[in-house]
């Protein structure tokens, strides 16, 4: 007799949201700028919360989730790395001239 196999959406995946967190962490490193961090830190929690709680959940819903907890994450980066109240950045030299 053969079992009934259980067919998981592949969004629901855990390794799926750990790997395409590992994914934006390397196109952040390419392009730095604090960017695709935010959005990295999100997947990598989804994909934790995954872990831990083991939820057939919806797309929408992982969506959902993945994008408070990327703009939660973009807010905590921008606290940590903000210059100082009062501060401007500037430029008076040019790296090109020799």
């Amino acid at each position: 007799m053969i079992d009934a196999v259980q067919i998981i959406p592949v969004w629901s995946l855990w390794w799926v949201w750990v790997a395409a967190a590992l994914l934006l962490a390397v196109i952040e490193i390419v392009l730095p700028g604090f960017l695709f961090l935010g959005f990295a830190i999100g997947a990598a929690v989804t994909g934790l919360l995954l872990v831990l709680a083991p939820l057939t959940l919806s797309l929408p819903i992982l969506l959902v989730i993945f994008a408070a907890l990327s703009l939660v994450a973009w807010a905590g980066l921008r606290r940590i790395f903000r210059l100082k109240d009062g501060q401007v950045r500037r430029v008076y030299d040019d790296v090109n001239k020799g």
